[in-house]
């Protein structure tokens, strides 16, 4: 007798299950249908009849033989496996919702998918997966690889208008895509473009996750980047991995590791065939992070002077590699800034933020948000709560647009720094302001 359908729904232990949300996550449907059959006992023969699967479609899946890919393939997968659709980056689906709040749809109803499976299982040909990996096979070219660099270009907009929690679904689909080309056969410079391509996607999908303040994630991705970069010997590409982990380093307290892994960001620099001025400008504030985070006054001053001496190297004809074209002049401003701030050096820091956050995209709510918050800081610590306060103001804006708990933090560490001052005017109004725009940062009733 065949197994009713949905008989066993997926254990909620299972669902809330770090490993399988990252699973989820990133469309891994090797582990999630080894997760499923270690975990709830549905064996591979049943997921492939819940999912309308051939059974040896499923093992070449479970053994890293092959990926799915094609979006109605991961609908049946969620539909057959009860997994919710936002575990999937999918739309809620129809089952998720109560019985009692689903609406009769006004036009008549399709044919049941079954009837559509099986006259498509009655069909000869190959099956949807394997068509599109042929046509990969056949149409890579050059103005794709192109193609994969504009997406990369706008995942980064995105994520810095929006957060990067929206995008990450998608940028992992993408990378398991880009790395199951790099199976075949390839000219070199095609391969290259693949690895290359692959490794930003991976750091995006870390810089996300440490964004998220999720930092083991952001680790596993850093590192899987590393070591794409690292099989073509893109050795400026690895020192901006190694400088993405140094940064994230000092927000986990971790000033040593920052500091060592800024130092070998900056080895494989000089491993490299050529680097820019402005990677190793870029790299020299990234050391003065680390240096500030340890309070070496001295070597967080040689650093930032160091920066500014690359940075004033800069000509129009550099090769400049697109993931550092950010940092531009207000960039190195900020930051100088952000690293005296560090130090406590508010006087220092607060011009400096100030003229760089004039000059902020309007666009980039984030960087926005981010600088602001340091500026209030800075603004506090040199006695004007009332400016201060002001500033914080104006980021609650910025702030509420982008889904960014690196925000959130500096937020909640601004607010706990006005405890002293709760009963003024100007740290009311700021709470006030907070509770209306992100109720959720703040806990309890308002002061009286």
């Amino acid at each position: 007798m065949s197994e009713p359908p949905h008989s066993k729904e997926l254990p909620v232990r299972l669902l809330t299950d770090p490993v399988m949300i990252e699973a989820c996550r990133a469309r891994d449907f090797g582990r999630i249908f080894r997760l499923v059959k270690a975990r709830a006992g549905i064996y591979p023969s049943m997921i492939a009849r819940r999912c309308d699967l051939t059974p040896s479609r499923v093992g070449e899946v479970i053994s890293g033989r092959r990926q799915l890919l094609h979006m109605d393939v991961i609908e049946r997968i969620s539909d057959g496996l009860r997994i919710p659709g936002h575990m999937l980056g999918l739309a809620r689906r129809s089952w998720e919702t109560p019985r009692n709040l689903t609406v009769t749809p006004r036009e008549p109803s399709e044919q049941p998918v079954s009837v559509d499976v099986q006259l498509a299982e009655g069909l000869p040909g190959a099956d949807v997966d394997s068509i599109l990996a042929l046509a990969a096979e056949r149409h890579l070219s050059p103005s794709m690889l192109d193609a994969l660099h504009s997406s990369i270009t706008d995942y980064w907009r995105r994520d810095d208008e929006h957060g990067g929690e929206i995008l990450r679904p998608a940028v992992v689909g993408q990378l398991r895509y880009v790395v199951g080309l790099l199976g075949g056969e390839r000219p070199a410079p095609m391969r290259n473009g693949l690895h290359g391509i692959a490794a930003e996607l991976a750091r995006l999908t870390g810089w996300t996750y440490f964004d998220a303040r999720q930092f083991n994630q952001a680790r596993a991705y850093f590192t899987e980047s590393l070591g794409l970069a690292r099989a073509i010997d893109d050795r400026q590409f690895m020192a901006n991995v190694l400088a993405c982990m140094s940064l994230q380093a000092t927000y986990e307290d971790k000033p040593g590791d920052a500091l060592a892994l800024v130092a070998a960001a900056q080895d494989q620099t000089r491993a490299a065939v050529e680097t820019t001025p402005r990677v190793l400008a870029m790299l020299a504030m990234r050391e003065a992070f680390a240096h500030a985070t340890l309070r070496n006054h001295g070597a967080t001053h040689t650093a930032i002077s160091e920066a500014h001496t690359h940075f004033g190297r800069i000509s129009t004809g550099d090769p400049d590699p697109a993931w550092v074209v950010y940092f531009d002049e207000p960039k190195l401003i900020v930051d100088t800034g952000i690293a005296h701030g560090r130090l406590g050096e508010a006087a220092l820091a607060e011009p400096l933020i100030a003229d760089a956050l004039r000059r902020e995209h309007q666009a980039n709510h984030r960087g926005r948000a981010f600088h602001a918050f340091w500026l209030a800081r800075t603004q506090l610590q040199r006695g004007k709560l009332d400016e201060a306060c002001h500033t914080a103001m104006d980021a609650l804006v910025p702030a509420a647009a982008v889904s960014s708990q690196r925000v959130a933090g500096h937020l909640r560490e601004f607010y706990e720094q006005l405890e002293p001052f709760r009963q003024e005017p100007a740290a009311v109004e700021f709470e006030s302001r907070l509770r209306e725009i992100l109720p959720g940062q703040v806990s309890g009733s308002p002061r009286p």
